[in-house]
């Protein structure tokens, strides 16, 4: 009991203390409640991107299993919204600036970064809804390897800019999220070849 109380706290502090830290932003006071919104829906969608492998490798307490990989669908739901409030939000207070981002002819260096995690967002969404239609190995491959542009596009467009989260607490929770994933990942069979009877193992290259 006290390990699963532990865990969610550490969870909860991850995620938790970036959001607090960039509401005390003073650069808060220049803008307005749309972008305000955007920011934030951003930073949550960083927060979500932690939980996530965390879900599929079962570290979460409760959250193992079934529950957790039905609980990893929603939350991935979680993330699109997150996502389209982000981009929904910063389109509707800087139209041009996001035009120049979603065109790659944005002059700042996170902006293509941003948009190349948010379309491969929307491609595991897409793909989610036709899984039914692939084969498991082929959902499973095209969605582990979304996931690692997903979290190196995010993480990069994450630490490249410098707005309203606090920098030590935004590298911490990035510094999570990259490790979470490459964990979770590592240890995924979908990444190793069956070993034939008799037969040695042969890792991908």
């Amino acid at each position: 009991m006290a390990r699963a109380i532990l865990i969610w706290v550490a969870l909860v502090a991850a995620i938790g203390v970036p959001l607090a830290a960039a509401a005390m932003s003073p650069l808060l006071e220049w803008r307005g409640t749309v972008y305000i919104a955007a920011g934030f829906a951003g930073i949550l969608g960083l927060g979500v991107m932690l939980v996530q492998p965390l879900l599929i490798g079962g570290y979460l307490p409760g959250l193992a299993g079934r529950v957790g990989r039905r609980v990893h669908l929603w939350v991935g739901g979680t993330l699109v919204v997150a996502v389209v409030v982000h981009v929904g939000g910063l389109w509707i207070t800087s139209p041009p600036d996001m035009a120049d981002a979603l065109l790659f002819t944005s002059p700042t260096p996170f902006s293509p970064f941003g948009v190349v995690a948010m379309w491969a967002i929307f491609a595991v969404a897409l793909l989610a809804a036709f899984r039914r239609r692939l084969r498991p190995r082929t959902w499973r491959l095209a969605h582990m390897l979304l996931a690692i542009v997903i979290v190196g596009g995010t993480v990069v467009h994450g630490l490249l800019i410098e707005g309203t989260m606090e920098f030590v607490s935004k590298a911490v929770l990035c510094a999570l999220v990259l490790a979470a994933t490459i964990k979770v990942m590592a240890g995924l069979s979908i990444w190793r070849k069956r070993v034939p009877p008799g037969g040695e193992s042969i890792a991908p290259r």
